[in-house]
C-alpha cells in the first residue's frame, strides 16, 4: 500500500489543516506519517523553549497515535525555518526515512514564515529524495520523486487576505470527531493561543475552516488540496485515486 507523508511547520499545524484526511487513508489500511520540521518550542509564555519541545513533540507523538501513524521531526528551529542547504538537507533526510509514495505539504503561502519556508523545503526535499549524489545522513535516496501536493494555509487565506482556491476536496464528515481530538492533544497551545492570537477556543478555526471547505463542495466538512505538477514531479493524481468517495470536485 502506498505511504503518505504529511509535512508542516509546527505541532497542531496538520492536526488542524489534513487530519481528516489522514485519519480517512489510515483507515483505508495507508501508512500515514506525521512530520514537523519544527518542535514549536517558541509556542508557550510559561516554559522554557526546551520544555516546551518536549511537551509538543509527546502532544504530536500522540495526536498521530490517534489515527495509528507515526511521527517524525526534522528539529529545525521555531521561527528559524530557511530554505537553505542545511535545512534541505534535513528534510530531505526525514522524506527518504518515511520512504513515501504521496507527500502533502504546506500551502505555499500562509500568514506565518515558517509555514511558508516549510512549504519551499518539503517541495525541494521531494526533488532532492530521488538524487544519489545529494548525501543527507544514513537513509538511501528514494526511486523517484513521490507525488506532492499542498494543503490549504491557515483560514484559506494568503497573507494578503487573498482566498485559495482547491484543486480538489475530501469529505472528512465522518472523520471529525478524530480530527478534533488529533487537535485537542495540543492542550500546551491553549495560553499561547490566547496570548499570540486571542483565541480562546482552539479548535473552534479549525471546525470553522473544514465547514467552509466543506460549503464549497456541497458537504458538512471537507479539506481543500492542490496538486504540484510541475516538471518533473508526478502528473498522475495519486492521491485522489485513494479516496474513493470521498473524493470532491469543485
Amino acid at each position: 500500500m502506498p505511504v503518505v507523508l504529511a509535512v508542516h511547520a509546527h505541532p497542531d499545524d496538520i492536526e488542524t489543516l489534513a487530519a481528516g484526511t489522514l485519519a480517512l487513508l489510515s483507515q483505508r489500511g495507508l501508512t500515514v506519517v506525521i512530520a514537523t520540521l519544527t518542535s514549536g518550542e517558541c509556542g508557550s509564555v510559561t516554559d522554557d523553549p526546551a520544555e516546551t519541545a518536549r511537551i509538543r513533540r509527546a502532544e504530536a507523538a500522540r495526536a498521530a497515535a490517534l489515527i495509528g501513524a507515526d511521527y517524525l521531526c526534522a528539529g529545525l528551529p521555531d521561527l528559524g525555518v530557511f530554505n537553505d542547504d542545511a535545512s534541505r538537507k534535513a528534510v530531505t533526510e526525514l522524506i527518504r526515512r518515511a520512504r513515501p509514495d504521496i507527500v502533502i505539504g504546506a500551502a505555499p503561502a500562509d500568514y506565518h514564515p515558517d509555514h511558508e519556508a516549510a512549504s519551499q523545503l518539503t517541495r525541494d526535499a521531494c526533488f532532492a529524495a530521488s538524487a544519489p549524489g545529494y548525501r543527507t545522513g544514513p537513509s538511501a535516496p528514494l526511486k523517484a520523486i513521490p507525488a506532492l501536493y499542498f494543503m490549504d494555509p491557515i483560514g484559506g487565506r494568503t497573507r494578503e487576505g487573498a482566498a485559495v482556491a482547491a484543486d480538489f476536496g475530501v469529505d472528512i464528515s465522518e472523520a471529525m470527531d478524530v480530527k478534533r481530538a488529533m487537535l485537542e492533544q495540543h492542550q500546551s497551545q491553549i495560553t499561547w493561543l490566547l496570548k499570540q492570537h486571542g483565541i480562546t477556543d482552539f479548535t473552534a478555526g479549525m471546525v470553522a475552516q473544514s465547514r467552509r471547505r466543506g460549503r464549497d463542495f456541497g458537504v458538512a466538512f471537507a479539506e481543500g488540496f492542490r496538486q504540484y505538477r510541475h516538471t518533473p514531479y508526478p502528473r498522475e493524481e495519486r492521491l485522489q485515486g485513494l479516496l474513493g468517495d470521498r473524493l470532491l470536485r469543485p
